[in-house]
């Protein structure tokens, strides 16, 4: 297994939801999300899937195998996400959860890769006639693990005495700029809209030199977060479009072009002319079965494919039912807070530049959290207004 392979394949598998997303969920608001909860959440299901339906997730995740996912997964949580706040870098955590009903014991082997390998918690609970207390269990576990940022990640009768497991994750980041930005020189000016119309947003600044690419039709802005002692770095980088009205294009060439990122990263620190920045905060949620059906992952959520879970012919019969997406993040001078959840509910069923450069994102723009020695995406999104939150 080619781990740096894997994990270039991962950040395309993101890269181009993260454009789907965009497109058909949230054109005209802001947006945050986690493609690795997402991806974690996937591969746990495809350890337990056979048949077309294993296929189809793996297809989607351009995996050869579970057994693949589940190392990438593994290997994933023991290099990203040990918490670096002790020794001054980020505060992370991440945690997977199960809920399995009481009558279906897991089969040996799944339950050794949900134990070893993804360090789930599993718990066996009463669907048929506790489902609503079920579910707020699970809301509560997904609230304490994010700080209490992800609240009711499962809606309302979203659980019901048919659903049979219930899978979670959590994933929480909160980062200091390498370089804070002083708070006194934040100012208001104009935002552009997409309907052409302006705003006045506060923005950060700053005459120190900064790490900005130029391309065709776009720049790219990395802020590094302070660094602990490990030899992790994390960036936050900011997608800048030279149009206003540039930003679905400059998606769609984020997410079909392989390896953009590690094309277009800087390397290097530029003189600054006119340098700003907005603030902001935004909380996003969505049902993702209906994107990940786009992509051809259609099997899972019909009966017959979740055979490897559970030790009984129910097994036959277990369908994806719902896949909820919930995350925030707040941008401002000290650095960023993000967060992200994700619940599966399963049921029986029937360049170097030397002239000075710009960088005024004061248009709609992309963003994204990456582990710069990895290439992994935490986090990734879009503002179209930084008012709304």
């Amino acid at each position: 297994m080619d781990l740096g392979q894997l994990i270039s394949d991962h950040t395309d598998v993101s890269l181009s939801l993260s454009h789907h997303v965009s497109s058909t969920e949230s054109k005209n608001t802001n947006l945050v999300f986690s493609p690795l909860s997402l991806h974690v959440m996937l591969s746990m299901i495809a350890a337990g899937s056979s048949g077309s339906t294993r296929d189809e997730l793996l297809t989607f995740l351009k995996s050869n195998s579970s057994d693949d996912l589940n190392k990438l997964s593994s290997e994933l949580v023991s290099m990203i996400f040990a918490d670096g706040s002790s020794a001054g870098g980020p505060k992370l955590s991440f945690a997977n959860g199960l809920w399995v009903d009481q009558s279906l014991p897991l089969k040996p082997a799944f339950k050794e890769v949900v134990d070893g390998l993804y360090k789930a918690s599993s718990k066996q609970v009463d669907f048929l006639n506790k489902a609503q207390e079920v579910a707020s269990e699970v809301n509560s576990w997904a609230e304490n693990q994010t700080a209490g940022l992800i609240k009711e990640l499962l809606p309302p009768d979203s659980v019901e005495n048919t659903t049979r497991l219930i899978f979670a994750n959590a994933l929480y980041f909160k980062g200091a700029w390498n370089e804070k930005f002083d708070a006194s020189k934040t100012k208001e000016d104009d935002f552009h809209l997409l309907d052409g119309t302006s705003v006045k947003v506060p923005y950060m600044t700053s005459k120190k030199k900064q790490y900005v690419s130029t391309s065709d039709g776009f720049k790219v802005l990395s802020l590094p977060y302070k660094q602990g002692e490990d030899k992790r770095w994390f960036s936050m980088y900011f997608l800048l479009p030279d149009a206003k009205d540039g930003l679905m294009a400059l998606s769609e060439i984020v997410g079909s072009t392989p390896g953009f990122l590690d094309d277009h990263v800087p390397h290097w620190k530029v003189e600054i002319g006119d340098f700003k920045v907005p603030k902001f905060k935004i909380s996003f949620g969505f049902e993702s079965s209906k994107v990940l059906k786009d992509f051809g992952v259609n099997s899972a959520f019909s009966g017959g494919g979740l055979t490897e879970m559970v030790d009984s012919p129910v097994a036959q019969n277990l369908g994806v039912s719902s896949i909820f997406h919930k995350s925030f993040i707040e941008v401002n001078e000290e650095g960023t807070e993000a967060t992200a959840a994700s619940a599966t509910t399963v049921k029986a069923c029937s360049y170097i530049h030397h002239e000075k450069v710009d960088f005024v994102a004061d248009r709609p723009f992309m963003f994204l959290i990456r582990e710069d020695t990895t290439g992994v995406v935490l986090f990734t999104g879009h503002v179209v207004n930084p008012l709304e939150s």
